[in-house]
């Protein structure tokens, strides 16, 4: 029997859902976050206020900026238990397993796990917005042989973030950087991950089992993992020569360079890239070093010229984090963190206006 419903590899193009949280604008290449210009909010704003904008619908003002800041310091602390966890786990898994074993746990002591309204949903989404810096960088340190961090209360969300991964407070300029990483990684319409949130969300599942699912969706290469991918490719390079040339290599060996191309932005850079390119430079210029920029660069001109791609957040993202002193291992789980805020608003946003998700396939097996 066949059906008159087309099949769609890998559903692109498909529309799986109606949103008001963020559309990726084709036609304008832009990222729109409830009505904002997603390049725009990150010249302006800072990672909290997209915060507030994708949670509570509107840009905060000073006062209510400053409440969220204060109701996520309080709740930065993480059971006593979690880490217990963490020692028991095997020292080879992957920074990402052990941020999703953390997160997942933490709904053992949610005691209104059942409620799936507004409120309560947006209190559980602020909770573990401030838990996740410390489950994130304890996991790994944990899993390290390291001693857990405290977070500190003194800093602000972004600065305790950096410290927590780098030991040392950082630099007014080093802070605002990292901030920009995480308000541009912080929500982008529906990748894999958001389609996988908003997917287990429909069965009505809580919200720590939709973002423990997003995270098995982020740890591929094929989406979060590409940034490590970039980082590990520059490093093994070690200049702009060598650079050149494995991309070369790689292009007639025909494998996939990570850090290039986009299933959206096919005609240009991912405008997120853009802004990350330019707080490399400064970073550059800060430390007078600007070899990872020239390799960059170069790398990105050979593959436009060979291929026609462009560089996404990933690319330079990657070289940003190198320099500001995050480990490899910690990028993806970083972006995970970053992204937690708009999964957490679709999840959201799902609960209240739910369809069970139930797709059919194109079989194509013996009769």
């Amino acid at each position: 029997m066949k059906t008159n419903i087309d099949f769609v590899p890998g559903l692109e193009g498909v529309i799986a859902a109606e949103t008001a949280i963020s559309l990726l604008d084709t036609e304008q290449e832009k990222i729109i976050l409830r009505g904002y210009d997603l390049i725009e909010l990150s010249q302006q704003y800072d990672y909290l206020d997209v915060v507030h904008l994708l949670l509570e619908d509107k840009l905060p003002d000073s006062t209510e900026k400053g409440q969220l800041e204060e109701k996520l310091k309080d709740e930065y602390q993480v059971p006593t238990f979690v880490n217990d966890v963490f020692s028991l786990l095997p020292k080879q898994l992957h920074p990402m397993d052990g941020q999703r074993t953390g997160l997942s746990i933490l709904a053992g002591v949610d005691k209104s796990i059942d409620d799936r309204s507004i409120e309560v949903n947006k209190n559980r989404a602020y909770k573990l917005l401030a838990k996740l810096p410390t489950i994130t960088v304890n996991s790994y340190r944990i899993l390290n042989n390291d001693e857990p961090l405290s977070p500190r209360k003194d800093l602000p969300y972004s600065a305790n973030f950096l410290y927590m991964i780098t030991g040392k407070v950082p630099s007014d300029q080093e802070m605002k950087i990292f901030d920009r990483s995480l308000l541009l990684y912080s929500e982008h319409e529906m990748p894999n991950s958001t389609f996988t949130a908003r997917v287990i969300a429909s069965t009505q599942s809580d919200l720590y089992g939709s973002l423990t699912g997003a995270v098995a969706s982020l740890k591929g290469n094929l989406h979060g993992g590409a940034n490590e991918a970039v980082m590990h490719m520059l490093l093994e390079a070690k200049t702009v020569a060598g650079f050149e040339k494995m991309l070369m290599g790689k292009l007639e060996r025909k494998e996939k360079i990570m850090g290039f191309g986009h299933r959206v932005y096919m005609k240009k850079m991912d405008p997120r890239a853009s802004i990350m390119k330019e707080s490399l430079k400064q970073l550059c210029e800060k430390k007078g070093d600007f070899l990872l920029l020239e390799m960059c660069e170069a790398g990105e001109k050979i593959m436009e010229e060979e291929k026609g791609l462009y560089p996404n957040l990933d690319y330079y993202a990657a070289p940003v984090y190198w320099m500001l002193g995050i480990p490899i291992a910690l990028y993806t789980p970083i972006f995970f963190s970053a992204r937690t805020v708009g999964l957490c608003a679709h999840v959201i946003e799902q609960h209240q206006n739910n369809r069970l998700f139930r797709p059919r396939v194109h079989y194509i097996g013996e009769r």
